[in-house]
């Protein structure tokens, strides 16, 4: 099976560390600055920027101009709430009508500059949107208000697809919607045609979900619209290199990819700042990892056995055979 080679983003933040020593003696780092550091990663071709964090500087125009220069693609836009201190109790859930009212007013900017970029992808992380305590919430408006919310945004612009990109917790202790149940439930009930999933491998694990099974499920009742690859030990968001703690499961991510005909970016959810790593050499460790992993992926896919073996739920010739493709490669 012959296997296109995708298009590769990673969290442009990553590329302020080291900032000191990358730009000595420059006081303000921009934008602009992060993505020509990010483009000089071999195969990264394409960028997300965060709204509004990665708009303070330069306009959209200017910013699309830039990548144009550099020869990076737009993949999307993710918004970003938690600069403002009026999401802290929630950004489309707020208890404060203005303060909800806020919120929605900034990702329709949001946006707007997505396309005045001519990108068409907005992926909203509510990491604000939820509860600490018991007896804090009304779960029933809570719920309410995050619908109309986000049923408003979706058709503020229907060409621009909006997707929900899920986590159980963090920085509330309960997230309104945890996991992949509750996003298509929300997306089934709003009932509009260009709204999706975004699916971190980092928070499906510690979902307690299986990647490749959370992918069959998004696509037989929505749609899958973005892939952060990561990795992490399944009790937080680690954002670890992609493919270092869980190969097998990566490989059945990817092989299942494959199948559904995903089509976007996979865009590296990765914290080399905690470690204090180069970014660039992280990244590039980030595909050439999911490169060598697509590689196995692609033989397993057009494994006869491994098909056989699957339908008759045979794990042990399964698991062998995966481990012979993983570790033995040719």
């Amino acid at each position: 099976m012959t296997v296109n080679k995708p298009k590769y983003a990673t969290r442009l933040n990553s590329f302020l560390v080291g900032a000191e020593a990358y730009w000595p003696g420059k006081n303000c780092v921009t934008t602009k600055d992060l993505l020509s550091r990010a483009a000089t990663v071999p195969d990264l071709n394409a960028a997300d920027l965060n709204f509004p964090d990665h708009f303070v500087h330069e306009s959209a125009s200017d910013l699309r101009a830039h990548l144009d220069t550099i020869g990076v693609e737009l993949n999307g836009l993710a918004m970003r709430y938690y600069t403002d201190p009026r999401f802290k109790p929630g950004a489309l859930m707020n208890p404060d009508a203005a303060a909800r009212r806020a919120a929605i007013d900034l990702t329709k900017r949001g946006l707007d500059a997505l396309a005045e970029m001519d990108g068409d992808l907005m992926t909203l992380w509510l990491g604000q949107d939820g509860f600490d305590y018991s007896f804090q919430s009304d779960y029933k408006k809570s719920w309410d208000d995050t619908l109309e919310a986000l049923g408003e945004l979706a058709d503020h612009n229907p060409a621009v697809q909006i997707a929900l990109e899920y986590k159980p917790n963090e920085p509330r202790a309960y997230s309104l919607m945890p996991d992949v149940g509750t996003n298509l439930l929300a997306l089934s009930e709003i009932g509009r045609a260009n709204t999706g999933i975004t699916i971190d491998f980092a928070h499906v694990l510690y979902a307690d979900e299986m990647p490749a099974h959370t992918v069959t499920i998004v696509n037989r009742y929505s749609r899958l619209l973005g892939v952060q690859m990561n990795d992490g030990y399944g009790k937080r968001d680690d954002g670890l290199i992609a493919g270092s703690v869980h190969p097998v499961q990566t490989v059945e991510l990817l092989v299942e990819l494959e199948r559904c005909g995903y089509q976007r970016a996979i865009y590296f959810d990765t914290f080399p700042d905690v470690s204090a790593l180069d970014p660039v050499e992280e990244t590039r460790t980030n595909i050439m990892l999911v490169e060598a992993l697509r590689s196995v992926a692609a033989r397993l896919s057009a494994d006869v056995r491994l098909a056989s073996a699957i339908e008759r739920q045979d794990a042990a010739l399964s698991q062998r055979i995966v481990a012979e493709a993983l570790y033995r490669q040719a």
